[in-house]
């Protein structure tokens, strides 16, 4: 695409009207100088923002924020009330369960159409038709009415048939949430894919680990109105902020605004300035924390450490890691559920290692108000740049409540010597069996 941008959202606003009784949209449309017989409500209000060629972006919000009417109405299936949308490209959407299919049709008659509506040539639908069957896995299903159909089956095909069609502009609606946890895994897998070729993607979800893990950006909707853009790990980390005050009666009206860094303990012990720390390959990003529970300031610092107890913005591959919490709990807090809990994060918000006191057979914590916690292992995370989470957590329901969450406590680096390919690399013992001819005989 030869445009600046693949989505231009400029003012864009849906009111709905509201009628309390069926026959006063009657009385509204015969009388509607005399008296306004509805009440409005507005979907979304006065929304703008740009998507680039080639960026993904997600859509953040609690249900009933406007996402999904916002997807309608850059897919061109719902007109708004006012505003522009523009759009430079094909565009693919996966909307709500069922949108643009006939449930009389089958499922091979329903690709065609789609194809159709989109704009792709029949002939190379046709030729595709294989490669739809084999991704949608149903078999034969794709001949039966898709009224016959179940959630997850919709889903498949609905999938199947955006990513075939050559999309330049992906939107996926949450569409994904009904499917199977291994045909998720393999669309994720392929919107990785679509990426590559340069596809511009909108994605909603609830999943804010996926959002992290596949956007750019994050836009994050509430009431009809864009909150916060930028980039997706500060705004889903405020977003998530938001959502655990909700839930929490104690901190149901602390405003939501950035936290500041945390202050750590240990920042002035000696050899933080080694010459290895003032490298350039190992200049830190430095992005916001986030900070939320219903009893701030139980953690006191939050470090990684090495070996001599040093706390470290670099620590190399192998090296022994010390991970120390240091913890103010008042005894108005009950120990027997009381967990403490560490993770490790790559800068997309990925948990790459999680421990916490609760892990196999639960550690009671002290009575003693203060007190500290150290998780320790060999260093497995290869050259890059990582966070760590810190969290004092109840553990008495299956829902974790956390009196302290704070996301980005310590931020720092990892440096290997070879080069590793995945997320991390633990010591593997290699071994190399040469099976002699007598072994050989006896197994076949």
């Amino acid at each position: 695409m030869s445009s600046k941008f693949a989505i231009k959202v400029e003012q864009l606003s849906k009111c709905y009207h509201l009628y309390d009784k069926p026959q006063d949209r009657l009385k509204q449309m015969l009388l509607s100088r005399a008296k306004t017989y509805y009440r409005e409500f507005w979907a979304l209000r006065d929304v703008s923002f740009e998507i680039a060629p080639g960026e993904t972006v997600g859509i953040i919000g609690r249900n009933g924020s406007g996402k999904s009417s916002l997807l309608q109405m850059i897919c061109g299936t719902l007109s708004p009330t006012s505003g522009t949308v523009t759009t430079h490209g094909r565009v693919a959407a996966l909307l709500e369960l069922g949108a643009g299919f006939n449930t009389e049709f089958t499922g091979r008659e329903n690709v065609l159409l789609n194809a159709a509506i989109l704009g792709f040539p029949q002939e190379q639908m046709l030729g595709r038709m294989d490669e739809i069957l084999a991704f949608s896995e149903l078999g034969d299903f794709l001949d039966q009415p898709v009224k016959t159909y179940s959630s997850g089956m919709y889903a498949r095909l609905a999938f199947s048939i955006a990513i075939h069609v050559d999309p330049e502009i992906l939107i996926v609606d949450e569409a994904l949430a009904v499917g199977d946890a291994r045909f998720v895994a393999k669309c994720m897998r392929r919107i990785k894919d679509i990426q590559k070729t340069g596809a511009s993607i909108l994605f909603v979800s609830h999943d804010v680990s996926s959002v992290r893990t596949l956007c750019d950006r994050a836009i994050w909707l509430d009431k009809g109105r864009m909150l916060e853009q930028g980039d997706v790990f500060p705004v889903t980390g405020r977003y998530m902020e938001m959502m655990f005050q909700d839930d929490d009666a104690a901190v149901q009206d602390e405003k939501i605004q950035p936290v500041a860094s945390i202050s750590m303990s240990g920042g002035d012990l000696p050899g933080i300035c080694e010459s290895l720390n003032n490298t350039e390959e190992v200049a830190l990003d430095s992005r916001p924390t986030t900070h939320w529970g219903s009893h701030k300031g139980l953690i006191l610092s939050a470090s990684v450490l090495d070996a001599n107890g040093v706390r470290r913005d670099v620590h190399e591959w192998g090296s022994e890691l010390d991970v120390r919490i240091s913890l103010r709990i008042p005894a108005s807090i009950s120990r027997e559920h009381l967990s403490i809990a560490v993770s490790i994060k790559d800068l997309k918000g990925s948990d790459l290692i999680v421990s916490t006191t609760h892990d196999f057979t639960a550690k009671r914590l002290p009575d003693a108000e203060q007190f500290e916690v150290s998780f320790k292992l060999s260093n497995p995370l290869v050259t890059g740049k990582y966070l760590l989470v810190a969290a004092v957590e109840n553990r008495l329901h299956r829902d974790i409540h956390y009196y302290e969450y704070i996301e980005g406590a310590h931020y720092f680096s990892s440096l290997a010597d070879q080069r590793f390919f995945g997320l991390f690399q633990p010591p593997i013992a290699q071994e190399v069996v040469v099976q002699t001819l007598a072994k050989q005989v006896l197994a076949a």
